[in-house]
């Protein structure tokens, strides 16, 4: 038997049920990128960064071009998170609400696309 209300049970969880995922996902990406942000700071006070050669040497590598990759999803999928949280909380109107969240996911599509294009072409070789 369950302790829910008639019009519980009817309408499901309600919008808290997303809020908390939204909250956990945020929480785990800022959680995954110290690692990683410290792993980027501390890498890049080893690279000469003023010189084009050191930083594309810096790329090839294996383990550098993987960790930037994830670095690179990691925040920008962290930004994402968090710009959705701020449109469903302060943009009036179910219609541009709409449009926000469509204008942030497309353009943090995009730049997730740029990024591991622009690493992965420099790692290979072809950049």
């Amino acid at each position: 038997m369950s302790s829910n209300s008639p019009h519980n049970q009817v309408a499901g969880p309600g919008s808290g049920r997303a809020g908390t995922s939204h909250w956990r996902q945020q929480r785990l990406t800022a959680v995954v990128l110290i690692p990683l942000g410290l792993w980027f700071a501390i890498a890049l006070l080893g690279v000469d960064i003023s010189s084009h050669a050191a930083l594309v040497t810096w790329i090839r590598k294996p383990m550098t071009t993987v960790l930037l990759s994830l670095t690179t999803i990691c925040l920008i999928y962290h930004s994402w998170a968090g710009i959705s949280v701020v449109i469903e909380d302060y943009v009036g109107g179910e219609s541009a609400r709409d449009t926000g969240r469509l204008l942030s996911s497309m353009v943090h599509a995009i730049l997730v696309a740029v990024c591991l294009f622009s690493i992965f072409r420099i790692a290979l070789g072809t950049g």
